[in-house]
């Protein structure tokens, strides 16, 4: 029997969307990828309806990236709405408690401390963990309140940035993967004393991916030719891979690695780059200026985790 042939281009690459407030992400992926024609596409990690920002969007063979896109590094900007908490987190949802309390700048600058580093964190009930093979967020809209697990997050900077007046106040978060800004705006507002919930949400940066880069998604959209939208608008698949540390290999050496071999790091020594964790840390594995794949560093050796 012959196999179906896919419909759609075959397109590589990334491509990097402002995404406009009220859509799922998984929204812009169906858009995007009937504007481009393209055979097969997926994100790079969930913006909830209410937020904007970067959305990256993989295409073919860079959805073999998306992971490493994920665990990449994150920065939003969010605003705060106090003293009125909803069952979701956000301005999506319904007012459940409200607080008459108003806190100070210095003392939403003093409680800041303990929610940055590696903390615990009870993400929002509104969310798509599963709980028992079900998605939190169905059993939320069906009146059966799940129970939420706290789960490590790591935070790397937490700023108030602005205060508006003395119902908001914004701020700046750098994060690393899983962490739940409606999570860390429902915390900050009791641990001032009062309730809160996200008014505004904005995603900065996504691993390597920066603000500058994204395209509004209206511009993208077929005018009245109905063509496709052009390929020349998507960054190489390998762009995903920019903030993981390279470390340059000699033939032989790249050969033995591209076909399964792992590498001693004591051989390595002089040339594993000091970014880099050996205990269990990732590097881009070079030949020249080709990639021949990522590798984890752990027990002394290189071992190759994904060839590209």
């Amino acid at each position: 029997m012959r196999q179906k042939k896919p419909r759609g281009r075959a397109l590589d690459g990334w491509l990097i969307v402002d995404k406009p407030q009220g859509l799922t992400s998984t929204d812009v992926v169906n858009r995007v990828r009937r504007w481009f024609d393209a055979q097969k596409a997926g994100h790079g990690g969930t913006l909830d309806p209410l937020a904007t920002g970067i959305l990256p969007i993989a295409f073919g063979a860079a959805t073999k990236t998306v992971p490493y896109v994920m665990d990449g590094t994150k920065v939003y900007r969010f605003t705060l709405k106090m003293g009125d908490a909803r069952d979701t987190d956000d301005a999506d949802g319904q007012t459940i408690a409200t607080s008459e309390h108003r806190p100070s700048d210095e003392d939403i600058r003093a409680a800041l401390p303990a929610f940055i580093g590696d903390i615990m964190q009870v993400p929002p009930i509104f969310s798509a963990i599963k709980i028992a093979g079900e998605r939190a967020y169905d059993m939320a809209r069906e009146g059966r309140a799940p129970v939420m697990e706290p789960r490590p997050a790591r935070v790397d900077r937490f700023e108030l940035v602005g205060r508006p007046d003395a119902d908001t106040a914004e701020f700046e978060v750098q994060s690393g993967k899983g962490v739940y800004m409606r999570s860390l705006a429902r915390d900050i507002a009791v641990a001032c004393g009062t309730l809160g919930h996200i008014s505004v949400l904005r995603r900065l940066r996504v691993g390597p991916f920066l603000e500058a880069q994204a395209i509004m998604l209206d511009k993208l959209q077929p005018g009245e030719d109905m063509q496709p939208a052009s390929p020349d608008l998507l960054l190489p698949v390998l762009t995903a891979l920019a903030d993981i540390p390279a470390l340059a290999l000699a033939e032989g050496e790249a050969f033995a690695l591209s076909h399964g071999q792992a590498l001693s790091l004591v051989d390595l020594m002089g040339r594993i780059p000091q970014t880099a964790d050996p205990a269990g840390g990732l590097v881009r594995a070079m030949a020249g200026s080709r990639v021949i794949g990522l590798c984890r560093l752990e027990d002394g050796m290189m071992k190759p985790e994904r060839l590209l």
